[in-house]
């Protein structure tokens, strides 16, 4: 299994750097001004809606019901309902296309109210959002793709095709010389984007003979199966957004830049996010269901464990360096072009914010997919719903601390996330489908004591390196770093605690389950 995630941790951390050099190229051209702003509430839009009717529920409750098929009914069963489940869902995403294309000045006056009282960027807004909200339809029909591969044992082409998104929109960005303002270039960079990725994921999913084509639905039972949960897992999703689309409300009502500041700040928390967390719940999910529906309880808690620790091994350097060295980071990386000291400052003070999420955050997938695994996506609703309302409670009360501005979202966002990792393992716990092993529990203790080491090293280093150039002193310590850390795992874990782990549960790495006419 850890091989796997290696793979499309690899792909997804590829997708992260050529997405920071996006970020940098879009700094230097956008800045942190109003155009930045129009241009991020026009791109966050889709994303939320794809958040929630994509890759949050659909994801959660596809690939198990298209694993289950296809290990009790065959290819064929499997096609069919696929088939039938596209088929809804184009249908479902033109019509609501339509609709945000007809309203697109209503979304915006509901989502971004501070935009109202700016003429020039609510109707620069308007006009950017028109150009991308398409997206959403393609990657839509890039999850279901995705989702079916990954139901095979196929990770690759999934995990790369985010990078197309970085590549065009950065080729955007260097010719928006030649479109109105560079808004309307990374507006139709994201839009050929969309298409690229489509392009790739559905030539794989050709290629493994499981791409889906228009089939009259019927309601059967796996359909039925599947809505059921479906359902849940939508308002799961939902809720979680409410929580991204009051950060955007909320943000357009402060000083112009602080969209930005979140925005550039929330790039660099999703990196372990999407190289860590979300690499490991992609696999691990497929791996718990093929255990779970083969009978093996034992083997799927034991992969959950790993995935834990393995995921927190990864992370835990991340959590130190964004407490310790925000600023550094968002000046070495982002201050160029119209990116200012200030504008770094203040992604960078919201940078250290949201780290205090950090943990629950990337182990979140890890989390859930004991539930996930086995079809409910019922019980992962209640802590994401009473979760988002202490998000919202939180954002709606720092907006009366001015001085924290985005800081105060940022803030909020962390407290949500504990809330809903805590409420996740104590679901799990309580109805025993997750037990910290033996094993898990003196991981866990080791690693604390492994990322207070490396942050007092990168704390002391710091201070040493003042007076170097930002980047020379971020490489620097990001070297200094590596050899502190790998050091101290050594001596509290030993080989053979990283062997173990490498070879997965039950001592040996588990096969992809794949049918005999994919191999």
């Amino acid at each position: 299994m850890i091989n796997r995630i290696l793979a499309v941790g690899g792909l997804t951390l590829l997708s992260r750097v050529t997405g920071f050099a996006r970020d940098i190229v879009m700094a230097a051209v956008l800045g942190a001004g109003p155009v930045a702003d129009a241009f991020l509430v026009a791109f966050r839009l889709p994303n939320h809606f794809r958040a929630i009717f994509a890759e949050g529920a659909f994801a959660a409750a596809f690939v198990p019901a298209y694993s289950r098929i296809r290990i009790a009914g065959g290819a064929d069963a499997a096609k069919l309902f696929s088939d039938r489940i596209f088929t809804l869902l184009f249908a479902s995403q033109v019509v609501l296309l339509a609709l945000a294309l007809v309203f697109t000045p209503g979304v915006i006056a509901l989502l971004a109210p501070g935009f109202e009282h700016d003429w020039g960027r609510f109707d620069l807004a308007v006009a950017l959002t028109r150009i991308t909200f398409p997206y959403l339809l393609l990657m839509t029909l890039v999850t279901l793709f995705s989702g079916i591969l990954n139901s095979i044992g196929r990770f690759a082409t999934a995990s790369a095709a985010p990078i197309l998104l970085n590549l065009t929109m950065m080729v955007a960005l260097l010719v928006a010389a030649f479109f109105p303002t560079p808004g309307h270039a990374a507006a139709w960079g994201v839009l050929i984007a969309g298409v690229l990725e489509v392009l790739l994921v559905g030539g794989d999913a050709l290629r493994n003979d499981v791409l889906t084509a228009f089939r009259w639905p019927r309601w059967d039972e796996d359909v039925k199966r599947f809505f059921k949960a479906l359902i849940p897992a939508t308002i799961g999703s939902a809720g979680v957004q409410l929580a991204l689309f009051a950060d955007t409300i909320i943000g357009s009502l402060l000083a112009a830049g602080a969209l930005s500041a979140l925005y550039y700040a929330d790039r660099l928390y999703q990196l372990p996010g999407g190289v860590i967390g979300i690499a490991v719940g992609t696999v691990l999910l497929p791996e718990m269901a093929r255990r779970i529906a083969s009978g093996d309880e034992a083997g799927a808690r034991a992969a959950q464990a790993r995935a834990i620790e393995f995921t927190l091994l990864l992370a835990v350097p991340c959590v130190a360096a964004f407490l310790v060295v925000p600023d550094l980071i968002m000046r070495a990386l982002f201050m160029r072009g119209k990116f200012t000291a200030d504008d770094a400052h203040a992604a960078a003070m919201t940078l250290a914010a949201y780290s205090i999420g950090l943990v629950p955050f990337v182990l979140m997938r890890s989390a859930v997919a004991t539930f996930l695994a086995r079809g409910d996506t019922a019980t992962p609703v209640k802590a994401a719903l009473s979760a988002a309302a202490v998000n919202i409670a939180f954002k709606v009360a720092f907006l009366y601390f001015t001085a924290l501005a985005q800081v105060g979202l940022a803030l909020a966002t962390s407290f949500g996330t504990w809330i809903n990792f805590t409420l996740i393992v104590w679901f799990a716990t309580r109805a025993g489908r997750m037990a910290a092993d033996h094993e898990l529990a003196r991981a866990l203790a080791r690693l604390a004591v492994a990322g207070l080491i490396l942050t007092v090293a990168l704390w002391l280093a710091h201070a040493a390196m003042s007076g170097l150039r930002d980047e020379i002193a971020l490489v620097a310590l990001a070297a200094l770093g590596a050899l502190v850390y790998a050091a101290t795992i050594f001596a509290l874990f030993g080989k053979s605690w990283l062997a173990g782990l490498w070879r997965g549960p039950g001592g040996v790495t588990p096969p992809v389950s794949v049918p005999p006419e994919q191999a």
